[in-house]
């Protein structure tokens, strides 16, 4: 297994984006559970994705001044940047939420949610592992999850939208719900997004 050099400041940063992520994750799955307070939830998912953005800066920036990385230069940046747009979706998400006025919310956004919520939990566990790699298998293990995760996810929104065009009888209803579950399972792709980049690493450096 190839040793990485001792700078610590991006991994650091991955698991600072992978915890923010599942605090978004959560309070999204919080704004689901009770759509009277849509707006305010929305708020503070907003803010958690401000602050995500401060983080994808900051390595950015860092990877500009830093002459050797820990690891590949693109795959700092895809991981990153990946990792981000998870919680631009789940912002987009809950502003749709609110900014449409929702006020009856649904199984299947609640199901979409907790699909979202473990797959960021893994996306956080898979990228703490990056930062020694002493456990490659349980990272990889964890990559296989999301991937699964995102699967589930993929299938829960074809059968959401077969029962929103089958069931819900009002047109404007149907494209604001249709758009916030898309979102949703967008999410679920970057996260798949973020498994594939960790894997490639893992299998480089082991």
């Amino acid at each position: 297994m190839g040793l990485l050099p001792r700078d610590t400041s991006f991994f650091d940063a991955f698991e600072q984006q992978g915890k923010k992520t599942v605090e978004g994750c959560q309070a999204f799955l919080v704004l689901t559970e009770d759509l009277s307070r849509a707006s305010v939830q929305a708020r503070a998912i907003k803010q958690i994705e401000e602050e995500c953005d401060s983080i994808t800066h900051r390595v950015v920036e860092n990877l500009h001044k830093t002459f050797i990385t820990p690891i590949d230069r693109n795959d700092i940046y895809r991981l990153i940047t990946k990792m981000d747009d998870v919680m631009d979706y789940i912002e987009a998400a809950a502003e749709r939420i609110s900014l449409y006025d929702l006020r009856v919310t649904t199984k299947e956004v609640m199901d979409l949610a907790r699909v979202l919520v473990a797959s960021a939990e893994r996306v956080l566990e898979a990228v703490s592992g990056l930062r020694n790699l002493k456990n490659p298998q349980v990272i990889l293990e964890k990559c296989v999850e999301i991937n699964r995760l995102e699967n589930e996810a993929d299938a829960l929104l074809r059968g959401t939208l077969a029962k929103l065009f089958r069931e819900e009888k009002d047109a404007i209803t149907i494209i604001k719900w249709k758009e916030i579950y898309e979102l949703l399972e967008t999410a679920t792709d970057r996260c798949e997004d973020v498994a594939n980049v960790i894997e490639g690493v893992v299998l480089e450096h082991s």
